[in-house]
């Protein structure tokens, strides 16, 4: 099977779909009847281009204040894109929300509907063309992946498309997250003045669906003495108007006892889930929530919401909280400090929950779903 496979994302910092990207196409290589090659937005390859890191494009904040910049761009992939047919394309695969127009079977991988529940998390013109493209791609598809059953379910109902032509393929863990001794991370954890299990970690882009001010709440309700000794520390770019965070953020930035790291590179980011207490994870809504199975993976303890598609991730490893209650999540921390009989079994609990999942099984679960939509 020859797959065409839209990989422009990977030009951007990969947060969670570029990481979905990345990992995929990696897994991909191991499926012997599978042949991948990469569109980038401009042309052809079959080599992943290293991460991006933040401020990879100064354009990108221009083009969202010029009227029709998504449309054009739009027009001028889908005219690289054709030049690819002379590669014998037996199938596309759209691993981003909406599809270019192709003449042949199609999948896609819808991640979530995070434009119906938050447009604001993103750039007006962004969800506008969302709203334009993305059910005529949906239709355009043979088969439409999904990370998790949850988000199966909502689109299938919101779509009104039968189950058949959705397949659940749930995401896996890079290598990197694995568990660590203090002494094997010490470097990174001295860079932040931090030591190993005496910090929380929220990790995901600052946008409001992430919840970040419930966590940056909980954390101020926990005595100074235990804020003092376990700080919050949250890794991620700034997303879509990240400004409503400022005064919040400003107050525990303040206080010393919060730190704002930014966007980090991967090692890095392995490297403090492998050390912290527990990663906070309080969002309103996920596709899946890969921190949380990356975090277990390290050996780390997760805190979250019982939510869209999180609790099929953790599963009974989880110490669930509502997201909309402060003190639930402040006494979930408090737990993980005080009870370290409590921690441990949270501990083991999550490195066997993440064991059920591999960049491998999404692998063969993304290539049977190119078979059926090939009709084999």
């Amino acid at each position: 099977m020859r797959i065409a496979l839209n990989a422009r994302i990977l030009q951007a910092p990969r947060t969670g779909i570029g990481q979905y990207v990345a990992e995929l196409v990696n897994a991909l290589r191991s499926e012997r009847e599978v042949e991948v090659t990469l569109f980038n937005g401009w042309g052809w390859s079959s080599a992943l281009p290293e991460a991006a890191m933040p401020g990879y494009s100064r354009l990108t904040p221009l083009l969202r204040q010029i009227p029709g910049a998504y449309q054009a761009r739009r027009w001028l992939e889908q005219k690289r894109f054709d030049q690819g047919r002379a590669q014998n394309i037996d199938l596309y695969h759209e691993p981003s929300l909406w599809p270019l127009h192709f003449d042949g079977p199609t999948v896609i991988t819808l991640h979530d509907l995070t434009h119906l529940h938050f447009p604001a998390a993103q750039p007006p013109a962004r969800v506008k063309e969302i709203e334009r493209r993305l059910e005529a791609g949906v239709a355009q598809s043979q088969r439409i992946l999904t990370d998790s059953q949850a988000i199966a379910d909502e689109a299938q109902a919101y779509f009104g498309l039968p189950a058949e032509r959705f397949v659940v393929a749930p995401l896996g863990v890079a290598e990197r997250f694995y568990p660590r001794e203090p002494e094997a991370i010490k470097s990174v954890l001295k860079a932040h003045a931090v030591e190993a299990r005496e910090y929380f970690l929220c990790v995901g882009t600052l946008e409001p669906r992430k919840n970040l001010n419930l966590a940056l709440q909980a954390h101020a309700l926990l005595p100074e003495s235990l804020r003092q000794r376990f700080p919050l520390l949250i890794v991620g770019m700034a997303g879509w108007q990240p400004s409503q965070f400022s005064d919040q953020l400003r107050r525990g930035l303040a206080s010393g006892h919060v730190c704002l790291l930014g966007y980090l590179a991967d090692e890095h980011v392995a490297q403090l889930l492998a050390g912290a207490r527990a990663l906070v994870f309080p969002s309103l809504y996920e596709g899946f929530g890969l921190p949380v199975l990356e975090a277990m993976a390290s050996g780390t303890p997760v805190i979250l919401s019982r939510t869209s598609a999180m609790p099929e991730v953790a599963g009974a490893a989880g110490n669930y909280i509502e997201p909309d209650n402060a003190d639930s999540l402040r006494d979930a921390m408090s737990r993980l400090i005080d009870d370290q009989v409590h921690w441990q079994v949270c501990q083991e609990a999550g490195l066997q929950q993440a064991r059920r999942f591999s960049w491998k099984r999404c692998a063969q679960a993304t290539a049977g779903a190119y078979r059926q939509a090939l009709g084999g």
